[in-house]
């Protein structure tokens, strides 16, 4: 077969698993941008914490406190066992049964929270924890089939493709709920059940539109048999024990590659200051800037629909200049954004400062995930996605626990924001060092 027949080849089969793979970040972006970043850190400050805060033994929390605590323990159970469940998934071939069952557990869970109502705390949190839980885990799954519905020159627009559809699927979801906080009044709904309506629609959206997935994704590779010393176990012991010895296995790989390592450590730097302003910005709103629910909800809005155009626009850059330039770039941008959050002060500053971060959002995610595509082998991308999330949940933890620190010891979450300038330029200065060509060399001479 010709090199033109078979990139042929590989469109024709590719097109319904890209389409399949790209809905599911149309799916659970409602989740991400109504939940975690739109609706529940406000509801969870105005509605149900409130100002006098949570009494935990003899300390006062305040309500940013627990929202960023939260984000850590969820992204921390995730840490521990992201690694594991990837290996488990390449050697049993079901990247998308374990992608199912961690997608309808966390959108059940976030469906749940609608019930939610004021004082009901710890309900609230176990509730968010469990869907926290779900969307991280499912997105190992989802994360590994990259390699294996994209050829390399084409990794980078796919990824990118597939955060402009969640970008545009989470913005419509968004959008009514906006609708429903905004003019909800004028049905005779009030603000708090608008918040419950919104949050339990975007669960559901989370599910419903799953199925496009579940329909058009395949998965590819066969099932390894079981070894024969695990044979007389259980299954799901023998599983969980070939996935522990392929992650020590994995990480004696990892750590005899130089580049790969380095990135990955850039990676858990600079995705630390992204992740907790993701998280964060909501809830630095409300409660710093004092700002509306309306507004805050308008702008989030506004960087779906940037976001968007901002990762298709990242994916050419990067066609043109190179993944980890075009990756550079949007760093130094992301330190201008926390710079800038510092001084702001009006609406109109909010909505400016809203734009850029949806330029940047969506380059920077799309990027870092093809970047480490393209240097990973595509027979055991699902284990070497679980430590790429294991790296990002990582960081996700340290940078809301840092913020939710200085919060409580400063008292104003000003010197939290601009602390995580560090995380930038730390990721920049070591992403400067990753020679990807040589990781890329390593990767075809099967050094892993």
């Amino acid at each position: 077969m010709t090199q033109l027949q078979q990139k042929n080849s590989h469109n024709a089969s590719g097109g319904p698993r890209i389409f399949g793979w790209c809905m599911y970040d149309w799916a659970n972006s409602a989740y991400v941008t109504t939940v975690v970043a739109g609706v529940l850190p406000i509801y969870l400050a105005t509605g149900i914490v409130g100002k006098a805060g949570v009494h935990i033994g003899d300390t006062v929390v305040n309500a940013d406190t627990l929202w960023a605590c939260l984000v850590g323990a969820a992204a921390l159970f995730v840490f521990l066992c992201a690694p594991v469940l990837g290996s488990i998934s390449d050697f049993s071939s079901a990247k998308k049964k374990f992608l199912m069952v961690f997608a309808y557990t966390g959108s059940i869970s976030a469906t749940l929270l609608y019930f939610c109502q004021s004082g009901d705390v710890w309900q609230t949190v176990i509730l968010f924890l469990i869907a926290q839980i779900g969307y991280v885990g499912a997105n190992v799954f989802y994360d590994a089939f990259l390699p294996q519905i994209a050829s390399e020159d084409e990794i980078d627009w796919v990824s990118s493709k597939g955060f402009s559809y969640g970008y545009i699927g989470g913005g419509l979801q968004f959008a009514i709920t906006l609708g429903l906080v905004a003019g909800g009044e004028v049905i005779g709904i009030n603000q708090g059940l608008a918040a419950r309506i919104g949050l339990g629609m975007a669960g559901l959206w989370w599910a419903g539109f799953t199925l496009f997935t579940l329909k058009n994704l395949k998965e590819a590779g066969a099932i390894e048999a079981i070894p024969e010393k695990y044979q007389s176990q259980p299954k799901i012991i023998a599983y969980t024990a070939i996935g522990i010895t392929r992650t020590l296995g994995t990480i004696k790989k990892v750590r005899r590659f130089k580049h790969l390592l380095l990135f990955l450590i850039a990676f858990m730097v600079y995705n630390d200051g992204i992740q907790t302003v993701i998280s964060m910005a909501t809830i630095y709103g409300t409660e710093e800037l004092k700002f509306s629910a309306t507004v805050l909800m308008v702008t989030l809005l506004m960087i779906q629909i940037v976001a968007a155009g901002g990762a298709l626009l990242f994916g050419r850059i990067a066609s043109k200049i190179g993944a980890k330039r075009a990756l550079m770039l949007a760093l130094l941008l992301w330190s201008g954004v926390v710079t800038y959050a510092y001084f702001l002060h009006t609406v109109t500053e909010f909505f400016i400062l809203g734009g850029i971060v949806g330029i940047v959002l969506g380059g920077s995610q799309a990027l870092s995930r093809s970047f480490y595509g393209a240097m990973i082998p595509k027979e055991a991308s699902a284990e070497f996605y679980g430590f790429y999330s294991v790296f990002s949940k990582f960081s996700a933890i340290w940078g809301p626990l840092v913020f939710a620190l200085i919060r409580q010891i400063t008292g104003t979450p000003r010197l939290a924001i601009i602390s995580l300038i560090g995380f930038f330029i730390g990721g920049l200065i070591l992403l400067a060092f990753v020679d990807e060509e040589k990781a890329k060399e390593a990767k075809r001479s099967g050094v892993f």
